[in-house]
This record gives structure tokens, C-alpha cells and sequence, in this order.
């Protein structure tokens, strides 16, 4: 019990640069408190003292802030960040390493008693603030979850989720070893892939990449209308009476061919032709 405990005030300090030492962590972090009553109520729980535990997650509720069902899973090394208005449903899973921020949602979205429910954090997880992850489906390891997402689909491994409803905007990485999640790989291995909240450095989100891609796209269409436009001034043709009555008609072979760079203006007796 005290290994899991020093193990737990060792990984607040190295996520928490405002953790000053251990005695601040052990008296002054909710998310800790809530953990270490969470294991009581978890062994009453699987005791099938079902009263008690929910008595204690009560207590620890009211005490924290942090709502966490005893029917639920928690790993080893999870840092629940801050912490008020976080609620952990009774099947859901949280695999070792993870960190979640305050007010963040593992909800079910079924009324089936006894069926797998609410979702499952793979390990490394990181749960940004505000987030929603509602359903029975896995985000796997090492998945970042933007803050204030409303998750909804089973999120891949090493991916980033954002948005309302989540969409994964960076690609899957490739495994780690199985070494480097061994409890005693340095503690530097597992600061590097860390992002506070979830927020993943220039990862640009699948929305704006596509309004930026059409407008791109209006610009070069205008480059091109202005330069059938000068095709047409070459042929002879008025472009502010195209639409009007009169308008000479327009010989598209030609018009194709000065387009494309092949042909030469057209001769003058084609510009006499013209309203002009």
C-alpha cells in the first residue's frame, strides 16, 4: 500500500511542476485523495459489500469534488489533475499511467444492467479539461483527448481527438516497446510524449484544414476565370457583353488552343467581326 502510494506522490510531482514536495501532494491534491479512498471502495466493492463501497465513494465525492463508481478500474500512476466535476462510471476502465483534468465525463450511454458500459482508457492516456467520453469502446494507448471533446467512437492508438463530436486529427504512431511501459523505465520516458490538456503542438484540426484548402481552391479558380477571360479578349470577344445581346459567338477550338499556349491571337478580321 505505502509503495503505491510513494509511486502515486512520485508521478504528481513529475506532471505537476506547481507540486513543491511530498507532503504538499499527500495533504493538499484532491485527485490523490480521491484515488486512495477509491481503492477502499473498490476492494468493498468486489467484496460484495456493495453499501459500504458506494457509502465511501459517497464520502470521497463530497470530500474531492470527484465522483468515481467503486465498480470502476483505475491503473496504476493515474493523476487525476484538479479534479472537481470528474465522474468515472462504474465499468469503466483506466489504464495505468493516464491523466485526466477536471471536469472530465467517463459515461455509459446504454441502461443494460450488468453489460460493459463506459469506455476504456488504454495506458498513457491523457483526458483533456471538460472532455466527454461516453460509450462502451476503447481509446487506445497513448491517445490524447483534446479538452472539451465529446467523444463517441473508439479513438486509435497514439491518436488525437478534437472536437464536438471528436474527430481523430493525427495519425496513429507506432507501438512502443513493451519495455518502455515496464513501472521502471526513467520517468523521462514517459515525460516525453506528455501534453498538458491533451493539446498536441501544430496539430491542426480536419475542419479548418478543409476551409483553408477551399479557399485555396476559390483563389486559384479566380486565377483561371481571369485567364479565360484574357483568352476571350484575344479572341475578339467583349467579357462584359457575354451576357448581354449581340455578343459574337465564341469559337471554342480556338479558344482552347490560346489556353493552352498552341495557337496565336486570332487575325484581325476575326477582332472586325467582333460588336466592337
Amino acid at each position: 500500500m505505502f509503495d503505491r502510494l510513494r509511486e502515486d506522490i512520485a508521478t504528481i510531482r513529475e506532471r505537476d511542476p506547481a507540486a513543491r514536495s511530498g507532503w504538499e501532494v499527500l495533504t493538499c491534491y484532491p485527485g490523490l485523495h480521491a484515488l486512495l479512498l477509491h481503492r477502499f471502495a473498490h476492494a468493498c466493492w468486489r467484496a460484495k459489500r456493495r453499501w459500504l463501497a458506494r457509502f465511501v465513494s459517497q464520502t470521497a465525492r463530497f470530500l474531492t469534488g470527484i465522483e468515481i463508481h467503486p465498480g470502476a478500474t483505475i491503473g496504476r500512476r493515474v493523476f487525476i489533475d484538479h479534479g472537481m466535476g470528474v465522474v468515472i462510471g462504474e465499468t469503466a476502465e483506466v489504464g495505468d499511467d493516464c491523466t485526466i483534468y477536471q471536469g472530465v465525463t467517463l459515461g455509459g450511454t446504454s441502461l443494460a444492467r450488468g453489460a460493459k458500459r463506459h469506455p476504456t482508457l488504454g495506458a498513457g492516456v491523457i483526458v483533456g479539461a471538460g472532455a466527454k467520453v461516453l460509450g462502451s469502446f476503447t481509446v487506445g494507448a497513448n491517445a490524447k483527448i483534446g479538452s472539451n471533446a465529446v467523444v463517441v467512437k473508439p479513438v486509435p492508438e497514439g491518436g488525437t481527438a478534437v472536437g464536438n463530436p471528436a474527430r481523430v486529427i493525427l495519425p496513429v504512431r507506432a507501438a512502443a516497446p513493451a519495455a518502455d511501459a515496464d513501472a521502471a523505465a526513467p520517468a523521462r520516458a514517459r515525460r516525453d510524449g506528455f501534453c498538458a490538456y491533451g493539446i498536441t503542438p501544430n496539430a491542426d484540426d480536419p475542419v479548418s484544414l478543409a476551409i483553408h484548402g477551399l479557399i485555396d481552391h476559390a483563389a486559384t479558380q479566380t486565377q483561371r476565370v481571369e485567364a479565360i477571360a484574357a483568352a476571350l479578349e484575344q479572341l475578339g470577344a467583349r467579357v462584359d457583353a457575354l451576357h448581354g445581346e449581340g455578343a459574337s459567338p465564341i469559337d471554342l477550338r480556338r479558344l482552347s488552343a490560346v489556353l493552352d499556349g498552341n495557337a496565336a491571337p486570332p487575325a484581325a478580321d476575326a477582332r472586325a467581326s467582333s460588336p466592337e
